[in-house]
């Protein structure tokens, strides 16, 4: 606890959250790997001792909060580093360096000794304790953050001790073993979530669309209203009859998007803007209108981990043989989206969301696909939500639209942000809008993308 104290006196918390994640990021050695540990887990005990003080205290709750997400990404660093520590450790052991338990530490070749946890600074608790951990994210990537993700959502305290629950029970009871619980298939009925309008506030300051857009999801019409306010016609769908008009008075088409007849080679086929339905038949809905309907551009409001999966034909599809041409993530999660119908207590979002895009772009035969590299940037809702709406374009180009968004190829990069390109060739780029960038800025580097890559 006293390393615990001296760090906080010494540095703000974020930036030794910074620190620690680095050195675990630049670690080539098990000594290295271990001091990246040490490093998170002193900035672990700092913050928690920061929470205790200031609940007694009755600090506001946005400043214990503010702590408490400190303390979780210390506890994700640490995790992480464990994890690599147990890898560590037995490839060692395979190598008969490190006796196992029971083994007398005897000579190896080279005329050296077998060495026992304990010597290299671990005992064996914590080295089940990494192996657990270990496993546990093998099996499941996203287990430890989820976890973390959960306590915080509920305002509790993110501890070793919560953590290794949660890790312990498993995914299948990840809400149950940090005290939350998701709704029942009776209770989400139509699963209709609707769409915040800070999300397609900022959709609408970055990206434009043809004229028409489609609608296969329309829900009760939270996406198609604000198409409409920007001066779109909107053709509305959506399996489940809600009875949604058009401003014209046009009512929905009741139908599965995911079995509608292609419009591939219709000329004036309309772009695709929607949040679409989560769960079992989303893979299927994304490929089918990327497949099916071929939109110029289509933007979908989906879970990051999209991003993410490997055994489902039509998610490879929709990621690696189609790719998603640019990613608007959300770094400031957006409100929740409560299901249809809740008239319960408002809680804070658990999902982190982004805008994936994706785009035809001509090829050197004449042909288009969706293809190319992916590119990212982290926007915050909050910058747009007095934003005029950008309203549609009378024709989109039809090679690649990259001016105005970072590229390798002369990058351009708002007024302001930052970006971390990488020289690998095909790389993805990754850029991102500072927590510093003032609104005004962010704001007039979202219209010049606009005004550079869709022709007025």
């Amino acid at each position: 606890m006293a390393n615990a104290v001296a760090l906080a006196a010494a540095a703000p918390l974020p930036s030794l959250v910074k620190e620690a994640a680095a050195a675990l990021a630049h670690a080539t050695t098990a000594a290295e790997v271990l001091d990246a540990r040490d490093k998170a887990a002193a900035v672990y005990d700092a913050a928690k001792r920061a929470a205790r003080l200031a609940k007694a205290k009755a600090a506001h709750d946005e400043l214990v909060g503010a702590t408490y997400r400190v303390q979780a990404d210390a506890l994700e660093i640490e995790s992480q580093a464990k994890r690599r520590l147990a890898d560590e450790y037995d490839t060692a052991q395979t190598r008969g360096e490190v006796s196992a338990r029971g083994q007398h530490p005897s000579h190896v070749p080279g005329g050296n000794m077998r060495v026992k946890a304990e010597d290299i600074g671990l005992t064996r608790k914590q080295v089940f304790e990494s192996r657990q951990i270990r496993d546990a994210i093998e099996r499941e990537p996203a287990i430890v953050r989820d976890a973390l993700d959960q306590l915080l959502a509920t305002r509790a305290e993110p501890t070793r001790a919560a953590l290794r629950r949660a890790i312990e029970s498993g995914r299948a009871n990840l809400r149950a073993a940090v005290g939350t619980d998701t709704a029942t298939a009776a209770e989400r009925g139509n699963n209709l979530y609707e769409t915040p309008p800070e999300a397609m506030r900022t959709l609408l300051n970055f990206m434009r669309f043809s004229p028409k857009v489609l609608e296969p999801a329309c829900g009760k019409g939270a996406i198609s209203r604000m198409l409409e306010d920007a001066g779109y016609e909107v053709e509305l769908s959506d399996l489940v009859d809600y009875g949604t008009a058009t401003k014209d008075g046009e009512v929905q088409r009741v139908e599965d998007f995911c079995a509608s007849a292609s419009t591939a080679e219709d000329p004036d086929r309309p772009d695709i803007v929607t949040n679409p339905p989560y769960g079992a038949a989303l893979n299927a809905f994304v490929a089918h209108a990327l497949r099916a309907h071929r939109p110029r551009r289509m933007a979908l409001l989906l879970n990051l981990n999209f991003l993410c999966g490997f055994d489902d034909e039509d998610r490879n599809f929709a990621m690696d043989e189609a790719p998603p041409s640019r990613i608007l993530v959300f770094k400031r999660r957006l409100p929740m989206m409560h299901r249809d119908g809740w008239t319960g207590p408002e809680a804070s979002s658990r999902m982190n969301t982004a805008w994936f895009i994706w785009e035809l772009r001509r090829q050197p035969d004449g042909s288009e696909a969706y293809d190319g590299s992916t590119d990212m940037l982290r926007v915050d809702w909050k910058v747009f939500e007095n934003a005029t709406l950008c309203g549609p374009a009378e024709q989109l180009p039809a090679e690649s639209v990259t001016d105005g968004w970072p590229t390798k190829r002369g990058p351009k990069v708002p007024s302001g942000g930052s970006r971390s390109l990488t020289s690998e060739p095909n790389a993805n780029v990754s850029v991102d809008v500072t927590a510093g960038e003032t609104a005004p800025n962010l704001l007039a580097a979202a219209r010049a993308f606009r005004a550079k890559a869709v022709p007025a």
